[in-house]
């Protein structure tokens, strides 16, 4: 690991800023960490790079391992690392930020919860995201584009390396960010590394007139480096880590069993009394007859049709195990089990609490990377979570009428129309409930009126 203090060395003593910064980038992509965070996105993303890998093997007499290119190979990929993460992902920040002040929501951006969302993402996937305070928004970076620098007296955040290039072919790019500025850098094939723009201040001041135009009149910096990271958990690690063998296990014995199916689908053809067939004469004889649909046989030879039967029920039970043991480890909710019976509150309760305790944990992270982003936004302010939980509605609903009594009308509309997916519309609602009560008052009033 590449840190700060070996940054203020290198330029001490006389490497160009240039290279050390490619020299961050080497490090960075060679690192343990950032392999492990390559490998968890690409399982993110559907692709499980264990199973696409896998070559079945035949060995010969000899010991020789050769590829088996002739029987099935099925590479099924199921998508579970992704869901996972969306699980506990969503269910956290899935219904956005509720701000003391409705106005920070507005000073951090339109999109800020959206943004939050992918660094929460980014995050859990690859051990850490990094969120850059730019002016007025936020913008999210992940650990296979940054390469950060800590502090080794304290362990903060002092600069980082961002970098990018969409070919080998092609020129790399990287913007060095320290806290007096950043600087872009590039390096095109075959050449040095080189400036591409000077080092510039974070923020920009301008000036526009009828005669010059804009121009830059000013600029300064923020009082503390503008990149906060944003922790997937306390350990600092992907939660990809441990996962990845289950996750193995489960792809590489549903493609067996796949494999297996193809196999034993087909008949097998024993002929007897053939002993001086080789195995190419067996081979032209099975596909004569594939062809043909008929086989000539000598009078002494007799072919008959045998199939297979594969242990299906020991299979079912190990994969059922295997998912069952990676949600148990996720600590997540196997909505299978709610959906596949009527349960009870309590029970959907009971069945929550696993994935609550973890989303406690992941709430701290949250909270300490979004107060990093308001320090640096010059804003003071709470944020507080919603959780999308799946609720027995006719239950909750039986609940709150039986309960109604003791609460307010208002309380009980609200909760009744949020339980029916329909909480947004409670301010109008409300509203025209207040007015037909205003106009029986009102009209009651009128008959009696007229009666006198």
């Amino acid at each position: 690991m590449i840190t700060y203090q070996d940054y203020l060395k290198a330029i001490q003593d006389g490497v160009s800023v240039a290279d050390f910064v490619l020299n961050v980038i080497k490090e960075h992509k060679n690192s343990e960490d950032y392999k492990i965070a390559y490998t968890a996105d690409q399982y993110n993303r559907h692709r499980n790079v264990t199973i696409s890998n896998y070559q079945k093997l035949l060995y010969s007499l000899s010991g020789e391992a050769v590829p088996d290119n002739y029987s099935a190979n099925f590479k099924l990929k199921t998508n579970q690392f992704n869901r996972l993460i969306t699980q506990l992902n969503q269910y956290e920040l899935g219904n956005g930020v509720t701000w003391g002040n409705e106005n920070t929501g507005k000073k951090l951006g339109e999109d800020f919860d959206f943004q939050l969302q992918d660094a929460g993402e980014k995050a859990l996937v690859h051990k850490v995201s990094f969120g850059f305070w730019n002016k007025d928004h936020v913008e999210i970076f992940s650990f296979l584009e940054y390469a950060p620098l800590f502090d080794e007296e304290n362990g903060s955040l002092r600069m980082g390396v961002r970098f990018w290039q969409l070919d080998n072919d092609k020129p790399l790019r990287a913007t060095l960010y320290e806290e007096d500025g950043y600087t872009d850098f590039i390096w095109n094939p075959g050449e040095k590394g080189q400036e591409l723009h000077p080092k510039r201040n974070y923020i920009i001041h301008t000036e526009t007139t009828k005669v010059d135009g804009t121009e830059i009149v000013g600029g300064e910096n923020y009082a503390t480096f503008p990149i906060v990271p944003f922790w997937g958990n306390k350990y600092h690690q992907s939660e990809f880590v441990g996962m990845r063998e289950d996750i193995d296990a489960y792809d590489l014995i549903k493609s067996g069993f796949a494999n297996d199916l193809d196999e034993v689908s087909q008949i097998y053809w024993v002929i007897q009394n053939a002993g001086g067939m080789d195995d190419i004469d067996l081979r032209e004889f099975i596909d004569r007859l594939k062809r043909n649909h008929i086989a000539k046989a000598d009078d002494d030879q007799m072919i008959s049709p045998q199939t297979i039967n594969i242990p299906v029920e020991a299979r079912e039970t190990l994969l059922k195990r295997l998912r069952s043991d990676i949600y148990e480890d996720f600590m997540a909710l196997d909505t299978k089990n709610i959906a596949d019976g009527a349960v009870t509150a309590t029970q959907i309760e009971a069945g929550y609490e696993p994935m609550n305790a973890k989303a406690d944990k992941y709430e701290y992270c949250i909270l300490n990377f979004i107060s990093g982003i308001l320090a640096l936004a010059g804003i003071e302010d709470n944020a507080s979570f919603t959780r999308s939980v799946i609720v027995n509605s006719t239950e909750a609903i039986g609940n709150v009428l039986a309960s109604a009594q003791y609460l307010s009308a208002d309380y009980v509309t609200r909760k009744l129309l949020t339980l029916l997916g329909d909480g947004d519309q409670a301010d109008d609602i409300l509203k025209e409930m207040d007015e037909e009560d205003m106009d029986r008052f009102g009209a009651g009033n009128e008959d009696v009126n007229n009666a006198e």
